[in-house]
């Protein structure tokens, strides 16, 4: 279910380390020292965000945000 949401990934000088973070889904973020890490963190989050939200009868949202292609 990980790869359907949109994930931004930014540098933060404060954390010294990058931030993932998913708009769809309130709070989920995480933080890497590459940006490959950062999401590879925030997809764990995520998971275990929507098994959390399941168990406790919260409805999941829809992702909002969708990848731009172009040609």
């Amino acid at each position: 279910m990980t790869a359907r949401y949109h994930i931004n990934v930014f540098y933060s000088e404060e954390d010294g380390g990058f931030i993932a973070e998913v708009p769809d889904l309130d709070g989920v973020s995480a933080f890497g020292d590459t940006p490959s890490e950062a999401v590879a963190e925030v997809e764990q989050v995520i998971d275990l965000w929507i098994d959390a939200a399941e168990k406790a009868g919260r409805t999941i949202p829809e992702p909002r945000y969708t990848r731009l292609l172009s040609s």
